[in-house]
């Protein structure tokens, strides 16, 4: 039996759940599954980008300062508008003198790579005639105390410059490759840029018409979603409605049971009361009758020991009065025909009719879904406008024409230019090697001469190693004569061209000169009037449009498009959207067949309910037939169940009122959630392609782009390293100076030395001869064939013929010492 407190919680649950209902409505909350997901489009306007430009940092950037450092010095004047004018519109016009002028730097420099190839070659000349006739490099050096000093700082200078060379031109093989690298991608990289200009008005409209078409996506995102609306409504409605239907359903499906219960035993006892009034009189009879008939037979004389049972069995009655019993035939007429209605059947229906609640909300909402996807198929006039709103004008014409005349005029120079860098690039190799070649040679002919001085003190030492080593210094020095003229050529031509290059275009192009003097009226010739050629608005300057663009303006903004256009007024779809909420906010949900209590069983529980069941003596009947199972069964429960039909009765009047607002409000929190989500995928439309019409489309940034990328590939990718390499050219070509005077002055050192002898000294460098007291009859035999020296004695001679001899010797001892001093 249901008892009847059981109810209580089912009624603060259902408040509970409306207010929780009601309050997620208020606040809009759809969970994870309202939430729309990220839609993919298609990107656009990417075609005509290039990417940007940049040259990161590396080890070569001090030498790029010093180099750019060095320029500046070079070039103190300012950008030559006015020559620069003059040369673009009257060449013939130029004066030299102004050229001069603004060129001064580079005509000093030209002059001093003039007297380089005058003088070093001439004396290089002069040299080599002296080498060739034995009058050139001085006498052979004398061994004494200073020598040493004078070496070692000769073989010092000649190693820190022979070292410096060797930096020098690794820097030279590095930056010449480093040209020769760059030169051709930034050669390649000029034809891309002014294609992907070209398409910068004329490709709008296409891609425009691009954008418009991707409308479909979150059009057909839409009309899949709203395939399975309402079924996912009513889900939504079931899921959150069912913690309360299935317990009340529950609850009535018990209480009918209980019903049935209580009104069977209300029966049985009825008709054990009516059985057992109507057999009392006859019972009370027959006990009468048997009670004589024992009195009797206990009264007997012939009885013995009956008297004691006697007074007992004249106590003999009936323990019960049934006409006591209280009657339930009133209640019995006011519970007639009840039960009228079959719970269980009454509580299946219901939950079959809950259960299917998804399916007849999706059919009650089939109609006003199927005018949603009508209005969704329609593409907004607006959106299908989006590219016919885009102004064309003679600017674009002007603009492409310009463009591809530029390209095409381009690719001649463009394949000159790769033409000759490459004899550039191996020249300069040549030429790196030669001072490469020169450096090998200071250092081996350093190395070899060292190891022949240290050898000297040895009595077995040949002059080889130092000879060798002098002879390695020589071919360097003969190596830089030679060469000294092609050199300063290759590097006055690269510095010419890649000075010029930074200090006139480079400088003024990263100060933004260039932009200033192109927009000045008259600077420019009439066939290059940028602001004509590009379509710039009257307004609208140069360095203006630079910076707009630069910033991400649209071409409207800056080019002259015949009148503004505005996105905003062709991607708003306000007007669209609001007919889709209005269709969604007609979504309707009946729960009339959900009818938890019919007016049968409604009937049912009013009749028991006022049947007074619970007013029954029912301690009357306990005392009459306390051995009766229904008695007790009823006056245990029947209070207790009025209680449960009565508040059974009130919650069910009260959930018949409660659900379909509860419904209602499910329904509206679903809806919204739903027509949220199908908005959010329009506004994703929209604000991809204003992004896309503003930031990639119809945005002119690839202009300020192409800019900066020219500036970067032709100032820091190919006229950086340009300089770097005619910059440490001319470092190791210069350097080849002190290298050549050191080289001749240490090779003097690294050859055979003869000592100078004194008096005393070259008698000692003879054999001692006898006194003249043995040499009376002593013949001798002077050996001095073939040059031989000194002479073998075999035998003692006059005096006379010993100073004869003696100085002989002397004399051939300096005529050899002069013959090699002279060689």
């Amino acid at each position: 039996m249901r008892l009847p407190g059981s109810l209580g919680p089912l009624v603060l649950l259902l408040g509970l759940e409306l207010a929780l209902c009601r309050g997620q409505v208020a606040s809009q909350y759809c969970g994870p599954q309202g939430q729309a997901e990220r839609l993919h489009f298609t990107g656009l306007g990417k075609g005509r980008w290039l990417d940007p430009q940049a040259r990161p940092l590396g080890s070569l950037d001090p030498l790029y300062r010093m180099v750019r450092g060095f320029l500046d010095v070079v070039q103190l004047n300012p950008f030559p508008e006015g020559l620069v004018r003059v040369a673009l519109n009257e060449p013939s016009s130029v004066r030299t003198s102004d050229v001069v002028r603004y060129e001064a730097g580079y005509v000093v420099c030209a002059v001093i790579a003039a007297l380089f190839l005058l003088i070093v070659p001439t004396v290089g000349f002069c040299f080599c005639c002296c080498r060739c006739r034995r009058r050139c490099g001085g006498r052979v050096k004398v061994e004494h105390k200073s020598m040493a000093c004078e070496r070692g700082s000769l073989m010092t200078f000649l190693l820190l410059i022979t070292l410096l060379l060797l930096t020098g031109v690794v820097c030279a093989f590095i930056t010449n490759q480093r040209t020769h690298e760059e030169m051709g991608p930034g050669v390649r990289a000029v034809p891309g840029m002014l294609n992907s200009l070209q398409g910068l008005v004329s490709d709008v409209p296409k891609e425009l018409q691009a954008v418009a078409d991707q409308f479909s996506i979150p059009q057909n995102r839409v009309l899949d979603e709203l395939d399975g609306v309402g079924v996912n409504i009513g889900s939504t409605i079931h899921t959150q409605l069912r913690g309360t239907v299935y317990p009340m359903l529950a609850s009535l499906h018990r209480l009918g049971q209980d019903l049935q219960v209580s009104l069977d035993h209300l029966q049985l006892l009825n008709s054990s009361t009516v059985y057992l009034q109507n057999h009392q009189e006859p019972l009370g009879s027959s006990l009468q009758d048997h009670r004589h008939k024992l009195l009797s037979l206990l009264q007997d004389a012939q009885c013995q020991g009956c008297a004691s049972v006697l007074s007992h069995s004249q106590l003999l009655e009936l323990g019960a009065n049934f006409s006591q019993v209280p009657s339930v035939i009133s209640v019995l007429q006011k519970l007639k025909g009840v039960p009228e209605a079959n719970f269980s059947n009454m509580v299946q229906k219901d939950n079959s009719t809950f259960n299917t609640l998804p399916l007849l909300t999706a059919m009650e909402t089939a109609d006003i879904v199927q005018e949603l996807k009508e209005e969704v198929t329609h593409i907004p006039e607006q959106v299908r406008g989006l590219s016919e709103g885009f102004p064309g004008s003679e600017a674009a014409d002007r603009w492409r024409q310009a463009l591809a005349e530029a390209e095409n005029s381009s690719r001649p120079y463009l394949h000159m230019i790769q033409k000759y860098e490459r004899y550039r690039w191996i020249a300069g190799y040549v030429l790196s090697s030669v001072v490469l070649l020169v450096v090998i040679c200071n250092l081996l002919g350093l190395g070899l001469g060292l190891w022949g001085i240290s050898a000297r003190e040895d009595s077995s030492h040949t002059e080889a190693k130092g000879e060798a080593g002098a002879q390695f210094l020589m071919v360097g020095v003969g190596l830089s004569f030679l060469f000294s003229g092609p050199f300063i050529l290759l590097i006055f031509a690269t510095f010419l061209l890649g000075g010029n290059i930074q200090t006139l275009v480079c400088r003024s192009w990263e100060s933004q000169e260039l932009y200033q003097f192109a927009d000045t009226p008259g600077n420019l010739p009439p066939s290059m009037n940028l602001s004509h050629l590009l379509g710039l608005k009257k307004d609208v300057s140069i360095p203006s449009a630079y910076q707009q663009c630069k910033k991400g303006a649209a071409l409207w903004k800056v080019l002259q498009l015949n009148g503004s256009y505005d996105p905003e007024k062709h991607l708003d779809i306000n007007k669209y959207t609001a007919r889709l909420q209005e269709e969604v906010r007609k979504f309707r949900v009946d729960m009339k067949d959900l009818d938890l209590l019919n007016e049968a069983a409604k009937r049912d529980l009013e009749a028991f309910r006022s049947s007074g069941i619970e007013k029954i003596d029912y301690p009357s009947f306990l005392a009459q037939v306390a051995l009766n199972r229904s008695v007790h069964a009823l006056s245990a429960s029947a209070s207790n169940l009025q209680l449960v039909v009565s508040e059974t009765l009130v919650n069910a009047s009260t959930l018949k009122t409660e659900l379909p607002v509860r419904a209602h409000w499910i329904l509206r929190n679903e809806s919204e959630c739903f027509l949220n989500r199908e908005l959010a995928y329009f506004n994703q439309y929209g604000d991809w392609a204003r992004e896309m019409v503003t930031k990639h489309i119809a945005t002119c940034q690839p202009l300020s782009g192409a800019l900066d990328n020219g500036r970067v590939i032709l100032c820091d990718r190919i006229a950086n390293p340009w300089n770097a390499f005619w910059f440490c050219l001319a470092w190791c070509t210069f350097l080849l100076i002190p290298s050549i005077i050191f080289a001749i002055k240490t090779t003097k050192h690294f050859r055979p030395i003869r000592k100078r002898l004194s008096f005393w000294e070259g008698l000692d460098f003879f054999p001692r001869l006898p006194s003249p007291a043995h040499c009376q009859r002593v013949r001798c035999k002077l050996l001095i064939s073939e040059g031989r020296s000194p002479v073998s004695l075999d035998a003692c001679i006059t005096c006379q013929e010993a100073a004869s001899f003696w100085v002989a010797k002397i004399n051939l001892y300096y005529s050899l010492s002069f013959a090699e001093s002279t060689s």
